[in-house]
């Protein structure tokens, strides 16, 4: 098909396009680092550090006060002025400050400015941006969790403020007047302090005074520059270049920054997403550590680079820091460009002294180009305490529908709808399962979204029916540019009723993507949204079945020709934010929209969306699943997964994963079957693969690899009960679905940066699939003196510390601890949907005190139906010889039908691993009024003694007992 040629004044971002498209399809080592800033490269970071480095110095003092006579409390709520000394003749500037107490427990710290709020400022370049100081992150990020405390109570002293609240009165707040400070204490113990070290910083506004040169005449001597007074730098103040572009900063210099101290606290976990270790490194340097400070700016790195504090595609400013037996953590509400830093600081003690030892603060400095100071504190204390305190607010994990984390079968791009319906025959024939099979951008006429190519996708119908077949699903790509061209309906109506993002001057922003010349939706725009969620009902988005979901790529937003590969900061949105004070919510908003678009997509059918995203912030767990982007096809990056993927989790956002065999290369074999291995413990498990990857679908790797692959994806599948079962878990408090071992046993220091082995929600399965080249065992640490059994053979481990497991290439290092009853469904089937009317196995892995206890969730999976009651919730117990299920759930108006539905789903078999040797002769138990087969199988050597209840004729969803 021939092209026109682009007009002759877009041929420089034309250029800019070819070049970008060359450096996304030529295999590099690495990220290319000029195209993103340091610390040092961006102005309002080097400033906050230089003014850390001048707090430092002795003799300083913080300008930063609060009006001891403005203060006033009043229902949980301190509220006052902070004054901020500007010059030597005691100018200030007046900065509202609340301080609010949560009824959740929770305090929060709010710091603006008065003369942005009131408007009382002049913009240059005669910008129409909002002059305020951006507030409304809180309105896409917090859900909850605001109700304030009704029995905090405030005692004032002539310097200081203290404030006394928790459920038991156990935290308190003092509140410092000069130089302003807050310090945390629960149960008497301080616990976080913000502005310890004096770096709070808000940059006011002041008009910018241009300096005139004063007119030379001929003749005139020269005469020596006057003498500038020392001060700040003001080179990045009113405009900062870089990458050849240049920011205009209409409103001038204003950062806001905070120090925050964790006295006692050695490890810092949370601030995703970057590449590195779970517990957080320190940033100024030195052996083993990070020179610039970890940057939250969500932007499209390809090929990133391992053990970096370089910012990635997603941001959560939610930071938890943990010492022994204690967990805190605080939360920075604010959508700019941030920057943290971490320095550690040993104290040490008198030995002769109670507290023997040192003890280590962690010293952080958080800093944002624009936006209010927002900080929220949580005192915990346990790890659980505090993820849920963060969840209240910001919304815990959406319940996804169950087919969505079972596995997905992706590459960019299958080639036509022909390819896509062989791909699917051939899983089958191989009885290989999978649930979801992917499209990227070539599915598309000429990468206009919501189109069909009619050449290599004529007919998309019947490629949904054969998928629906076998209960499977498509995910197609549909990202937030907007492909300029003339009689393109969507980009023409998306023009006329002005749902774009716009310049810096009120006009529609283009820039370049996917499509060449294109528009971005602006979906901080309630309008917009109305308008995106038209495009997907089925009468819009033909082609499109029920069995179709979507995925949000490039929604950082990616902009091949803008700085940093993202969209300049001085862009106007809804309202004339700026895109500066918006940036990492963006991703959320368009994420946001696509969840909306999907709930109902034909009328009076509401279903549950399955929407990926590649960006993020805080609050977008609860609208779909995210991947850590762009990754390599090499065993670090392999490796890296876990840590990122768990630090998610802890951040509130668990539904992860990662590439399966890396985006960018060929894996080699050992490694593709290792890496399928570890996503089978991917909370989001798919296999993806770049266009100019060799086709790497689990069929064509042969033997012995395709076999092991096989075997990996169907313990996936087998244990899809336990894992939906932590997906519920996690939607309705926040606990993390893979959780660290710090997470499961705070008071155990050996393990606090432990990330390479963790624990698959409450089910006691301790995972630590192999990622290293050529390891035939791992080392696993075991963190008490409970029983744990080989999760394939029953072999025994027992004893505190290190533990050698054989791990062949064939074996994925997979412990039980003794203590849970884990749900198993073992039928084989193609996909998941396919498994929902199979029995159960319930796995009972006896403790040492021969007890044993677990949980199941049931629904339907996909409706939302279960909040009105129609789920399954039951408690397994096994104690004193008799295994038990009781109802955990809560009556609704649709329980009754549901578990009716489900009368013919039962339990096929229990086994019980560490059975004792007592049962040998027993040939059955009893269950209620009669009777079952029992099957006892010996200790052999050190794997454990076994027996098996086949039959045991009763049913998922009622109370029974059976006696041993």
């Amino acid at each position: 098909m021939r092209r026109s040629l682009a007009p002759p004044s877009r041929w420089a971002s034309l250029l800019v396009l070819v070049s970008a498209f060359c450096c996304l399809f030529l295999s590099t080592a690495a990220v290319k680092h000029e195209n993103f800033k340091t610390c040092d490269q961006a102005g309002f970071c080097k400033r906050n550090r230089a003014y850390a480095d001048a707090a430092g110095v002795s003799g300083w003092e913080a300008p930063f006060r609060i009006a001891a006579e403005s203060l006033t409390w009043k229902d949980g709520l301190l509220q006052g002025t902070i004054l901020k000394t500007i010059n030597k003749n005691g100018e200030t500037v007046r900065l509202p400050v609340t301080i609010t107490f949560l009824q959740s427990g929770s305090a929060r710290v709010t710091i603006d400015e008065e003369r942005r709020q009131k408007g009382e400022i002049e913009l240059r370049h005669n910008s129409i941006a909002r002059k305020e100081r951006y507030n409304e992150a809180e309105s896409w990020t917090i859900v909850g969790g605001l109700d304030v405390s009704k029995t905090a109570t405030e005692s004032r002293e002539a310097t200081r403020s203290t404030v006394t609240y928790g459920s038991e009165g156990q935290f308190q707040a003092v509140i410092t007047f000069a130089p302003f400070s807050v310090d945390f204490k629960r149960d008497g113990a301080t616990q976080i302090k913000l502005n310890d070290r004096g770096l709070l910083n808000v940059e006011h506004w002041r008009p910018k005074i241009e300096k005139v040169e004063p007119e030379k005449k001929e003749g005139d001597e020269e005469t020596p520059a006057p003498e500038v007074e020392a001060g700040e730098d003001e080179s990045t103040w009113w405009d900062e270049p870089f990458g050849g572009q240049t920011d205009s900063k209409p409103k001038g210099p204003e950062s806001v920054s905070l120090d925050i101290t964790f006295p006692g606290y050695e490890h810092v976990y949370g601030i995703p997403e970057h590449a590195g270790p779970l517990s957080l490194k320190q940033t100024r340097g030195g052996d083993g550590n990070h020179n610039d400070p970890y940057r939250l700016y969500n932007a499209d790195v390809f090929e990133y680079i391992m053990d970096s504090p370089m910012t990635l595609y997603g941001s959560i400013p939610f930071m938890q820091a943990h010492k022994k037996d204690s967990t805190v953590g605080v939360f920075w509400l604010n959508a700019a460009e941030t920057w943290i830093d971490i320095t550690k600081q040993k104290e040490a003690h008198n030995p002769l002294s109670l507290g023997i030892g040192s003890k280590t603060d962690t010293h952080t400095h958080w800093f944002s180009e624009s936006g209010m100071i927002d900080v929220f504190v949580f005192l915990g204390p346990t790890p659980s305490d505090v993820t849920k305190a963060y969840g209240e607010l910001t919304g815990y994990t959406q319940l996804p529908p169950e087919f969505s984390i079972a596995y997905h079968q992706c590459r960019w791009n299958y080639n036509s709808d022909e390819d896509v319906k062989d791909v699917d025959r051939k899983m089958s024939k191989h009885q290989i399962p999978y649930d979801v099979i992917w499209l990227d951008i070539e599915y598309t006429d000429d990468k206009q979204y919501f189109t069909w190519d009619p050449l290599t996708f004529p007919d998309p119908i019947g490629m949904l029916k054969q998928l629906d077949e076998s209960d499977r699903k498509l995910v197609a790509i549909i990202d937030p540019h907007i492909k300029n061209k003339a009689g393109y309906p969507v980009v023409e109506e998306l023009k006329q009723k002005n749902f774009g993002v716009n310049n810096k001057d009120g006009n529609l922003y283009e820039g370049w993507c996917w499509p060449g010349s294109s528009h971005w939706i602006d979906c901080f725009n309630p309008a917009a949204i109305k308008w995106w969620i038209g495009l997907f009902k089925y009468s819009a988005f033909k082609g499109t079945m029920a069995n179709l979901f979507i995925w949000n790529d490039m929604n950082e937003p990616s902009v091949f020709n803008g700085p940093e590969t993202t969209m300049p900061k001085d862009n106007l949105h809804h309202g004339n934010w700026e895109h500066r004070d918006l940036h990492n919510i963006n991703g959320l908003t368009f994420h946001n929209a696509t969840y909306q678009a999907m709930l109902e997509r034909e009328k009076g059918v509401l279903r549950r969306p399955f929407v990926l995203t590649r960006s993020f912030y805080a609050g977008s767990q609860r609208v779909g699943a995210m991947w850590t982007g762009d990754n390599q096809a090499s065993w670090d990056h392999l490796a890296a997964g876990f840590p990122m993927i768990i630090n998610n989790g802890i951040a509130g956002y668990p539904f992860a994963g990662a590439d399966v065999g890396g985006f960018f290369g060929n894996p080699e074999k050992d490694l593709l079957t290792r890496w399928y291995q570890a996503g089978a413990f991917y909370p989001f498990f798919r296999g993806h693969a770049h266009i100019d990857t060799r086709r790497r679908e689990p069929y064509l790797v042969g033997d012995p690899y395709t076999g092991i692959i096989t075997r990996a994806l169907r313990l996936r599948y087998s244990l899809m009960p336990a894992w939906y079962t932590a997906f519920h878990e996690a939607s309705v408090n926040g606990t993390p679905i893979l959780r660290p071992h710090y997470f499961m046993y705070p008071g155990d220091e050996a393990g606090f940066a432990v990330d390479d082995q963790f624990f698959v929600g409450s089910t006691g399965l301790l995972a630590k699939p192999v990622v290293k080249e050529g390891a035939d065992s791992v080392v696993i640490y075991i963190a008490d003196e409970e029983q744990y059994y080989d999760y394939f053979d029953f072999k025994k481990y027992s004893g505190k510390g290190s533990q050698t497991i054989s791990a062949p290439l064939e074996k994925i290092p997979l412990l039980m601890q003794g203590g849970h009853i884990i749900p198993r469904k073992d039928r084989p089937r193609r996909s998941s949907g396919l498994m929902k009317w199979d029995p159960y196995t319930l796995v009972v892995v006896l403790s040492k005190e021969s007890t044993a206890q677990g949980e199941i969730y049931v629904d339907d999976g996909d409706s939302f139906d279960y909040e009105a009651g129609a789920y399954i919730k039951r408690a397994f117990d096994f104690k004193d010889g008799v295994l038990s299920s009781a109802n955990l759930g809560t009556k609704g108006k649709m329980t009754d039908k549901y578990i009716k539905s489900m009368k013919a789903v039962g339990v096929e078999r229990i086994i019980v691993v560490g059975a004792p040797k007592s049962w040998e002769t027993k040939k059955t138990v009893k269950v209620g009024k009669g009777e079952a087969q029992l099957e006892f199988h010996a200790e052999e050597g050190n794997k454990a003694a076994w027996a098996v209840v086949k039959n045991p004729a009763i049913n998922i969803a009622e109370d029974w007992k059976i006696e041993f």
